[in-house]
């Protein structure tokens, strides 16, 4: 049989707009519309896999591209502050440098960021999205934006992975022994209602009421949390336990997003969730900034706006979509 002919630039570039649909809506990817476009020729499932190795090959070097470039886009933000009549012809090169590295670094990661992988989770919130879930034991699950998970109920065993974001747990009594994976570590449930988030510095647990076992690698100690505790692990260890507010913590089931000294960075990863775009940090210094406040998750933007005119840095948002703090 002979192989089938490779991809035409045109079925490429609609690979590529198929993948730039599905990265902003999952669900494409399980609609009869995407999988007749796979079956209407043999060459679109080459060009869906190589569309699938372009994005995954260029997500380090637009990361790299943006940070080299940043110069260029602060100049081009602050020629966007002046009278559009007084550009000079330079700025619109700056204008269009600026866009080539936006527009790259999209193509790299648009929400959600782990598209692919969620393609074989059992239940995924998408962005600005919180998702009720009600497993077969009548536990009661609520994943927050941008968040997905596996469930695994065999063996006597209930097991659920957080693959990505944030999961509040009301975990039904049977006998069965539920335990939640995240981040290499085990949380395991004694009765309890509590969250596990996953962020890209390490995975929290904090507990509304009841306990669990947290357990941050195999083979290392258990701590047990109670109501209004909390513990952070990452890399197989753990920080101490410490006391916290838990309603206020977990606020982000009724919509809200309470912070208290909390890192700007932090901040900005949670508003992310809700954001159907990127937000982009050009400053470490400002990343590392402390802010406090209570923002409705709803309206990422106003958030940013508040926590400008207190903090002291400016927002601007292009193509509609990404959103640069600076």
């Amino acid at each position: 049989m002979n192989a089938p002919a490779p991809p035409t630039a045109e079925q490429q570039q609609a690979a590529l707009a198929w993948l730039g649909q599905i990265n902003q809506q999952p669900a494409h990817a399980e609609g009869a519309a995407f999988k007749r476009w796979l079956l209407a020729d043999p060459a679109h499932p080459q060009a869906w896999r190589q569309a699938q190795a372009l994005w995954q090959q260029t997500a380090a070097p637009a990361a790299r591209l943006a940070a080299e470039d940043a110069p260029a886009l602060d100049a081009y933000l602050r020629a966007m502050d002046r009278p559009r009549r007084r550009w000079p012809a330079r700025v619109a090169g700056l204008a269009l440098a600026a866009s080539v590295v936006l527009g790259v670094a999209m193509g790299a990661g648009w929400h959600p960021a782990n598209w692919v992988d969620d393609l074989g989770a059992d239940y995924v919130a998408a962005v600005g999205e919180l998702k009720a879930v009600t497993l077969a034991d009548r536990s009661h699950l609520l994943l927050d934006a941008d968040s997905a998970i596996d469930v695994d109920f065999s063996g006597g065993q209930r097991r659920v992975q957080v693959r990505r974001g944030a999961v509040f747990f009301e975990v039904t009594h049977t006998g069965a022994p539920f335990t939640v994976q995240a981040d290499g570590g085990e949380v395991r449930v004694m009765g309890t209602r509590f969250e596990v988030r996953r962020q890209p510095q390490g995975t929290t647990v904090t507990v509304l009421s009841g306990k669990v076992g947290v357990t941050p690698a195999p083979g290392q100690a258990q701590q047990v949390l109670t109501a209004g505790q909390q513990v952070e692990y990452a890399q197989g260890l753990a920080g101490a336990v410490q006391g916290v507010d838990s309603e206020n913590r977990l606020a982000w089931r009724q919509g809200w997003l309470n912070y208290y000294q909390a890192p700007l960075a932090q901040v900005v990863d949670d508003l992310a969730r809700h954001y159907p775009g990127r937000i982009v940090l050009l400053d470490d210094a400002l990343a590392a900034r402390k802010v406090s406040g209570s923002f409705p998750a709803a309206d990422p933007l106003a958030a940013l706006d508040a926590l400008g005119a207190v903090a002291g840095f400016q927002r601007k948002t292009l193509l509609g979509r990404v959103t640069l703090l600076r």
